[in-house]
């Protein structure tokens, strides 16, 4: 039979094996979390996610929501690029500053111009994340409508009662992403 301490020092050390096992296990599943919600093109990201005053993980969020970080896809609808700008879009938020044309596949250009327009987003909506990621799925006018018909609240406290499927889903899709991010980074 074991004695006493024996046995505690046994048990001690299996525990102590058991922890080192659990926390590299963690660490893998952080590294291959990391592999499907990268941080590429970060420079630009945090950048202008400062510029704009605006978090960088919602950036991340919305890039890989919108393009997973292809910067040259282009949607049905014409949207361009990581976080699919469309050209007027890019037109009007590029109005003012130095830039000589303006390639939305260029990742950089397309993260300056897409933060810019989610900042303005953002603060139209007082600071509600929540409606400034539907308006940027669905526009602005359609996010005004279901807030003066009663359907969402001026919050945006109530997202999930977003009468359009594809914009209730992104918006879904925008928040499982924005709290990987801020969990990972």
């Amino acid at each position: 039979m074991l004695k006493p301490i024996k046995k505690t020092l046994i048990i001690i050390l299996s525990l102590i094996i058991l922890l080192i096992v659990i926390f590299r296990a963690f660490d893998l599943y952080t590294v291959i979390l990391k592999k499907f919600y990268p941080d590429k093109y970060a420079e630009y990201v945090y950048k202008y996610s400062e510029e704009y005053n605006v978090e960088s993980d919602w950036v991340f969020a919305l890039i890989k929501t919108e393009s997973n970080f292809k910067p040259d896809i282009v949607s049905n609808s014409g949207a361009i690029g990581l976080m699919q700008v469309m050209e007027q879009t890019a037109k009007e938020e590029s109005e003012g500053m130095e830039i000589e044309s303006i390639d939305l596949k260029d990742p950089e250009t397309n993260i300056m111009l897409g933060t810019k327009y989610f900042s303005k987003l953002v603060r139209y909506y007082n600071n509600s994340y929540y409606l400034a990621m539907a308006a940027y799925n669905a526009g602005i006018g359609r996010v005004e409508k279901w807030i003066e018909d009663g359907i969402i609240r001026i919050d945006g406290s109530d997202i999930e009662n977003i009468p359009y499927k594809e914009t209730n889903n992104y918006v879904r899709k925008m928040l499982k992403n924005y709290k990987m991010y801020k969990e990972l980074y």
